[in-house]
């Protein structure tokens, strides 16, 4: 709950007018104790979560034939109601899960020393904190999704995520409640340990959602950001990872895949995509050739 009254005590206070973004914060978060601040944060995912795979949603139900190139399954095709009945589960699960857990973290949150008040962080601080988070995450990820792929973690938990053999964007979420409680620990350990701004916490948790879609989303399109950002997996690397399913020891990067290249379990992908571009190499030369032919 930020301590100032008003604007201009702020100001005072902090020697200098308080920026757009600061009296847009000031306005919202002023007479709001930071407990219930807290849970406005779960408010703020399942809208991320409820608006961000809505475009993927109407290219499979709606799109056209161009966009099927760019479709990572074309033989697969979902149903607006197999999409309903996937958001219905996610969201009984984030209600049952990460509802309860979020509002009971919000002592943990104050204690951390994650704040809410005035100033804002600057675009640096956000940007650093954003790229220790990252690999933080990444990496405790890494090691816990190697434990679900153990026999006893697949069989009783990370069978349920792998329901979905050509994943959509509704199911990035969709899991057992043992794993939703579980894969919730990669994503807090960074503002833990290097706590910034409450702004910049749900900053991060938004952008992981939109990145847990956009991997999920069974596209890979030329804006796609795995076309521009190195070492990001994005969605034809993970949907390796589920094609195979339970006996898949491969792609168990969450975003940057520098942990599945250091440990070696990068390889059977590797290998398949040397494969099939050698495949598609040889296969437009044979067009090529019998082109000039036919001439």
């Amino acid at each position: 709950m930020i301590s100032f009254e008003s604007v201009q005590q702020a100001a005072l206070a902090l020697g200098r007018d308080l920026t757009f973004l600061e009296k847009l914060w000031f306005n919202y978060s002023a007479n709001i104790p930071d407990y219930i601040l807290n849970c406005h944060h779960v408010l703020f995912l399942i809208l991320v979560y409820s608006i961000v795979p809505l475009p993927y949603m109407f290219v499979e139900l709606w799109g056209s034939k161009e966009m099927e190139k760019y479709k990572l399954h074309p033989g697969t095709k979902r149903t607006f109601w197999d999409m309903l009945k996937c958001y219905k589960n996610v969201i009984v699960t984030f209600v049952q899960v990460a509802i309860p857990l979020l509002v009971f973290s919000s002592p943990a949150i104050k204690w951390l020393g994650i704040r809410t008040s005035l100033p804002l962080p600057s675009g640096r601080e956000i940007f650093l904190h954003l790229l220790v988070y990252f690999l933080i995450e990444d990496y405790s990820h890494y090691w816990l999704h190697r434990f679900l792929h153990t026999k006893w973690g697949y069989q009783y938990i990370h069978h349920v995520h792998h329901e979905y053999s050509a994943p959509i964007g509704f199911a990035a979420p969709y899991a057992h409640w043992g794993e939703a409680l579980i894969q919730g620990i990669p994503p807090f350990l960074g503002p833990a340990l290097v706590p910034g701004h409450m702004v910049t916490y749900w900053l991060w948790y938004a952008i992981r959602v939109i990145e847990a879609i956009e991997t999920h989303s069974g596209y890979e399109f030329p804006w796609s950001p795995s076309k521009f950002i190195p070492f990001y997996g994005g969605a034809a690397y993970h949907d390796y990872h589920h094609s195979v399913g339970g006996q898949c020891h491969n792609n168990f990067a969450s975003v940057f895949t520098y942990c599945d290249y250091i440990y070696g379990t990068d390889k059977g992908y590797r290998c398949r995509k040397s494969i099939l571009n050698k495949v598609d190499g040889q296969l437009h030369i044979n067009i090529g050739n019998q082109t000039i032919k036919s001439e």
